[in-house]
């Protein structure tokens, strides 16, 4: 980072040997200056994915195709212990702010109607910043595609928050093929571009190719700037309902016969093989609640509901090579510090099996007319090997993959096994972009960051950049202090693992330490009073 009077520095010896004057109406900017000096400002795309578990994709150990994603991490780096927030909401506040849910207003969900303000006021809170607003301060033009799901109404759409272009879903899940048939017996979608309500059409229409198309046509305009970019790509992909294409879906037809307790030990060993995982580690329990693979009666509708999750998975590994490509074709890939992630494991809402039929729409299974859950069975199978799903703070709500590819400090093939948070996405940005933080932005006094940059383990090294991390949601609990974490389920009894040797969360060790989780007990608490818990 150039400090300050280095900056002064060189921007004064450059006046004076250019004879240009530096002024509010001079013909050079001291960024321009500074850009000819140290070179632009890389650029940022941020990937997410909507409720894909940590063993989904190839290079996590996943059958699926994702030969992009795959090559991303060959090329760069896979982190091993990075977290979410467990739930969409709160996990897309802490990525774009680099605070805890709460602090940023989304402790809960998005609210259709917020009360008061708050921890839990249902959008993004004016006491924090968002990445865009503080790079667009910095001047970068900031781009934004897909879902949102942070803010329902206005002043809290993204151009309201430092995104220069918009296109995508303001809402939470939607219909892929036609956003209408999302809406029908009262359920509000809500679908923008830039700040105006937007009908996508409802012919030739899929979400994950769509937010695509868009995201590629903002970098096809960008291309005429000389300023960097910094660009959020947030799929809906693989988030229910179940809808692909039939030619993707026929792909994974018939893989899956062998059922979810098959398929979790094959993942698992996948993972061992690659080192994603300690061997000391056991493949946790299958999940109390999902069926034994015998028991069920349509044993070829189940592989066809995890068929089309697969092939929703895929498609969007296409979609993200795509962009890879338009990068290449603009010369920017190099230069743009590429993260991909998704915002909590994968989803166990409704049945087992999976739900039918929501919102009144019972067609074929993967078509515009059905709107299907792959259930909390195959759920327990996309977290392998972890235990629990979407919304709880074990390791299956709230681990997930995350791959960061930027050939200037990441060396290809790397992976780092110490411990982040999204609430570190912000710091990262902020310090490969040169960019300050403010404590004051448009007259409101901004929270701290909490948040840590992710450069000094991109950059290879093992250190520990976190003593502690915290989770709350909807009653689901957790903290982590280096290799213990302390977790409960909806308020309930707490439980304590030595996450070195039982990540898994096989082994509770509660009663063997009561000491230790005392203290923990203590830290958590002061962290839930200070945010607002």
């Amino acid at each position: 980072m150039i400090k300050n009077n280095r900056r002064d520095f060189i921007k004064k010896s450059l006046v004076a040997a250019s004879g240009i004057t530096l002024g509010t109406s001079g013909l050079l900017s001291a960024c321009s200056v500074e850009n000819k000096v140290a070179g632009k400002k890389p650029n940022v795309l941020l990937i997410m994915c909507d409720d894909m578990g940590f063993s989904d994709i190839g290079c996590y150990g996943g059958e699926i195709s994702t030969p992009n994603l795959d090559k991303l991490a060959s090329e760069g780096m896979k982190f091993t212990q990075f977290y979410n927030a467990a739930r969409c909401c709160p996990t897309r506040a802490s990525l774009l702010t680099g605070l805890y849910p709460h602090q940023a207003g989304l402790g809960n969900m998005v609210q259709k109607e917020p009360s008061e303000k708050g921890p839990y006021q249902g959008f993004l809170s004016e006491n924090g910043v968002t990445i865009a607003e503080v790079l667009k301060s910095n001047g970068y033009k900031t781009y934004m595609s897909g879902k949102w799901h942070v803010g329902e109404n206005r002043p809290h759409w993204p151009v309201d928050r430092g995104f220069d272009k918009y296109y995508g879903l303001i809402s939470g899940a939607m219909n892929y093929f036609d956003i209408s048939k999302s809406k029908k017996k009262g359920l509000k979608r809500v679908f923008a571009k830039d700040g105006e309500l937007f009908d996508p059409p409802k012919n030739n229409f899929y979400s994950t190719d769509a937010f695509t198309d868009e995201a590629i046509s903002q970098l096809t305009d960008h291309a005429q700037s000389e300023k960097p970019f910094f660009m959020y790509l947030a799929y809906n992909a693989p988030h229910w309902p179940l809808h692909a294409y039939p030619e993707d879906i026929d792909k994974y037809r018939g893989k899956y016969m062998k059922g979810w307790a098959e398929l979790r030990r094959e993942r698992y060993n996948r993972q061992l093989e690659m080192g994603l995982i300690s061997p000391d580690w056991k493949l946790s329990e299958q999940d109390s609640e999902a069926y034994e693979w015998e028991e069920v009666a349509d044993k070829e509708r189940m592989d066809l509901k995890m068929a089309i999750y697969a092939a929703q998975i895929e498609r969007m590994d296409t979609n993200i090579g795509r962009v890879i490509e338009k990068l290449k074709n603009m010369n920017q890939l190099d230069e743009t510090l590429i993260l991909f992630l998704s915002d909590n494991g994968g989803c166990a809402e409704n049945h087992p099996l999976g739900n039918d039929g929501m919102g009144g729409w019972n067609g074929e299974l993967g078509t515009v007319n059905s709107y299907s859950t792959y259930g909390r069975s195959w759920s327990n199978a996309s977290n392998t090997p972890f235990r629990l799903h979407k919304k709880n703070t074990h390791e299956g709500g709230i681990a997930t993959p995350l791959i960061a590819r930027f050939p200037r400090e990441v060396k290809p093939g790397s992976k780092s096994d110490q411990m982040g948070h999204v609430i570190d996405i912000m710091a990262t940005v902020l310090d490969i972009s040169d960019s300050n933080y403010p404590t004051k932005f448009k007259g409101n006094s901004i929270t701290p960051l909490e948040g840590k940059s992710l450069m000094p383990l991109l950059k290879g090294e093992n250190k520990n950049i976190h003593d502690k991390i915290y989770w709350e949601h909807i009653g689901n609990r957790a903290i982590r202090k280096g290799n213990w974490k302390l977790v409960s389920v909806d308020d309930g009894n707490w439980e304590l693992y030595d996450m070195k040797s039982d990540r898994t969360e096989t082994n509770n060790l509660i009663n063997q330490y009561p000491d230790l989780a005392a203290e923990l007990k203590h830290d958590y608490s002061l962290w839930a009073e200070k945010c607002g818990v």
